[in-house]
């Protein structure tokens, strides 16, 4: 017996069916048997199907001798499935790679429920790909299992049949169908979700629901839509037949309204005709099932009146909104001129060389070198005020990068606009926005975001895909207000003077935020482990991967997590860290997350420091981060792993070749990655050797006081030591601590 039965229905899909098919036949998990359902379709699914049954016995064809619709066909392909769950899959939809091991691993750790609810994410016809946008009800949905009446929020995302695999002894049990009809999904998933003793949640994408560039069938004109009143009707019948769902009515109720109205507002659903015909139909079945004493309120409360009551009140919200638009337009308009003006006011007043503005990474909160400048000025030269800016203070403290002493100010507020026009002292790891005018006096400190690998500036103008969405000429007219610019050694100094063509100096202070690795204790990490119940006698593997600009979103899995925790073997953490840039997008949602959960391994990507994390760990994993130029500072192994290196550099380019000058070695498979740990080669002496060569060249200027120096130098005018790399002249420069381009 099988462990999952995955049926799919096949009707005209035939550009998109065999996307689908192997999408599951090729899991990693295997204990499968897939039903293929072909409904009569007039092109070629049926040929497609017979030749996936013809090469893989776990396929089973149906062909059905008349069409008889989606749910019709689900149900055809019920009687031959053998499995324990129950996973309904459109033909047009694709699984996401380890999706069915993941839901395996999860209703074993659940103890087989009823139902397993999962994620998904909707991905465009143009490459785009966005996560269920209520991915959180999942995540705060907890470990255990539970019923829809104590997690009723479960029932808040979409109630379709694809995102939740079903134990099949309880659809045979219940004698649950699918009926016929345009809205099959409905009667079908809230009598299961009701009726289920046992929920369970996975926090992972695990389908990729498609989206049509001419939509699905539910976007299309029809009167067909008047279905939903029957499926409605089909959901109360189920309910009224059992007095312990009662209870559910209310709610039911007022979830057929909403959904009724949804259909009627939108405008490529009901001809206009029969507009007036769906509202009347709907507000009667919203009558005939009313609860007892039910009175319709919110949303669902126009239902009862009258179809040209209703279509006052949308023309009156059309043009609320309208006249909405415009006031927000003349309101923005007036709001950019008093801030013009109130900069203007300020900018007669003299720079303050007492102020200093900092901010890191768009304003996100304290954080990277500008932080270390932040800090070190603070101890140094407490009589310079330093305010940091943020775009949303809330956002920013609840990450853990805004401490309750320090002071900042709203992007774009007359306060912002107040303390820019007079500080002194702009410190910044990004460029400031281009309102920002540079007063005559005032120093502009750009610290960049470490030692550049890849592209960047300028040099993005030859790779058009990876500077999409950059205006390469207006990042250079912004950086043209440096005044100076920080190098950690003479390769980003060379480099940041190509790829920003601009009139500042190149400073050789090194990285602020190193200062904390360098010479860092055994023990400095130690925070961080106790946090995330690492034991004191484990090795910590941390794997930071970068993002890929082949790829639309820059997420690509490169290295199956589950299975790298596991090869490292007992008495090992692997700590992964994304790129930033991908925090907040899909990528978690692939299974990073509920690895995480499961205690698999550590998600530390919202770790707000990124230098505690790195002192935590003993070996750094990574393809081509900047991050390795900083880790070297720990003189800690680090192995490269360069599986995609050609497509890397073809698509956004890099300084120089990783898999040729790396810190460490260089693992090209993942059976050459397993290898390195498994032999103990990845802290040979060989290791050591690379290690070595490369802390001398790219942590040259790295000694601990780069805050310092900034703060001394460039900010007080003080003279400072400078660092023994600094003082001896490199091959292609013989430039002092501050050198101008």
């Amino acid at each position: 017996m099988p462990r999952f039965s995955v049926i799919v229905p096949c009707y005209k899909v035939q550009g998109f069916l065999r996307e689908c098919l192997d999408s599951v036949l090729e899991q990693s998990f295997h204990d499968i048997e897939l039903i293929a359902v072909n409904d009569r379709s007039p092109d070629g699914s049926g040929a497609i199907l017979d030749e996936y049954e013809a090469r893989d016995p776990r396929v089973k064809v149906l062909h059905l001798p008349e069409n008889v619709g989606l749910g019709r066909a689900r149900n055809a392909g019920l009687p031959h499935a053998t499995g324990d769950y129950l996973f309904f899959l459109d033909s047009d939809d694709t699984l996401t790679p380890g999706a069915l091991r993941a839901v395996a691993d999860r209703l074993d750790e659940s103890g087989d429920p009823d139902v397993l609810v999962f994620d998904y994410a909707r991905t465009y016809w143009w490459g785009g790909t966005r996560r269920n946008v209520l991915a959180h009800v999942l995540a705060e949905a907890g470990d255990g299992t539970f019923t829809a009446g104590e997690h009723p929020e479960i029932l808040d995302l979409l109630m379709v049949v694809w995102n939740k695999v079903y134990s099949r002894e309880f659809v045979e049990r219940s004698g649950f169908r699918f009926p016929p009809g345009y809205y099959e999904d409905t009667p079908w998933t809230f009598p299961v979700m009701l009726s289920a003793g046992r929920i369970a949640v996975l926090d992972r994408i695990c389908l990729n629901y498609r989206q049509r560039r001419q939509g699905n069938i539910l976007s299309t004109t029809s009167r067909k839509h008047f279905d939903v009143h029957d499926q409605y009707a089909r959901v109360f019948a189920f309910v009224d037949d059992r007095p312990e769902l009662w209870t559910w009515r209310p709610y039911l109720h007022r979830k057929m309204g909403e959904h009724c109205l949804d259909i009627l507002a939108k405008p490529d659903r009901l001809p206009p005709s029969d507009k007036a015909e769906f509202f009347r139909r709907t507000a009667e079945m919203l009558r005939r099932h009313a609860p007892e004493n039910a009175q319709a309120d919110g949303e669902v409360a126009v239902l009862a009146g009258t179809y040209a009551a209703y279509q006052v009140k949308r023309q009156a919200g059309r043009a609320g909104r309208e006249l909405g638009r415009r006031g927000l337009q003349v309101r923005k308009a007036a709001a950019g001129r008093a801030k013009q003006g109130w900069a203007g006011l300020h900018a007669r007043r003299p720079i303050d060389p007492g102020l200093a503005m900092y901010s890191a990474f768009s304003h996100l909160g304290v954080a990277g070198d500008p932080a270390a400048v932040y800090r070190k000025a603070r101890e140094i030269a407490p009589h310079i005020r330093g305010v940091w800016v943020v775009r949303d203070e809330e956002e920013a403290a609840r990450a853990g990068l805004l401490p309750d002493d320090v002071e900042h100010v709203l992007l774009d507020t007359p306060h912002y606009f107040a303390v820019a026009a007079r500080a002194a002292f702009f410190v910044n790891n990004v460029n400031w926005p281009g309102t920002l005018a540079k007063r005559a006096g005032s120093v502009y400190i750009h610290t960049h975001q470490g030692t550049p690998l890849k592209y960047m500036g300028a040099d993005l103008l030859g790779k058009p895909g990876a500077r999409y969405g950059f205006d390469v000429p207006q990042m250079l007219r912004r950086a043209d207000r440096w005044d100076y610019s920080l190098v950690a050694n003479r390769h980003s100094e060379l480099v940041w003077e190509r790829a920003y063509p601009c009139h500042f100096g190149s400073v050789r202070t090194g990285s602020p935020r190193n200062d904390v690795l360098v010479g860092a204790a055994e023990d400095a990490g130690a925070g961080f482990r106790f946090r995330y119940g690492i034991p004191d006698d484990h090795r910590v593997v941390l794997y930071a991967p970068t993002r890929r600009e082949y790829c639309r979103g820059g997420h690509v899995d490169r290295v199956d997590l589950s299975r790298l925790a596991a090869d490292l073997g007992e008495g090992h953490t692997l700590v992964v860290r994304l790129h930033p840039s991908l925090a907040t997008g899909p990528a978690r949602g692939m299974g990073l997350a509920e690895l995480h959960r499961r205690g698999v391994l550590v998600d530390a990507t919202d770790e707000p420091h990124v230098e505690e994390v790195m002192l935590a760990s003993d070996v750094l994993i990574t393809d081509y981060s900047a991050l390795m130029f900083d880790y070297a500072n720990l003189d800690r192994p680090i192995v490269v792993h360069a599986d995609d290196w050609d497509a890397y550099t073809a698509s956004r380019g890099a300084y120089l070749d990783i898999t040729a000058e790396a810190p460490g070695h260089v693992s090209r498979s993942y059976r050459e990655l397993a290898w390195l740990f498994s032999s103990g080669a990845w802290q040979d002496e060989e290791s050591a050797r690379l290690r070595a060569e490369f802390r001398a060249r790219f942590c040259e200027f790295d000694d601990g006081r780069a805050a310092e120096r900034v703060v001394r130098t460039l900010m007080l005018g003080e003279s400072m030591p400078e660092t023994e790399a600094a003082r001896v002249p490199g091959p292609a420069s013989g430039h002092d601590l501050l050198t101008s381009t």
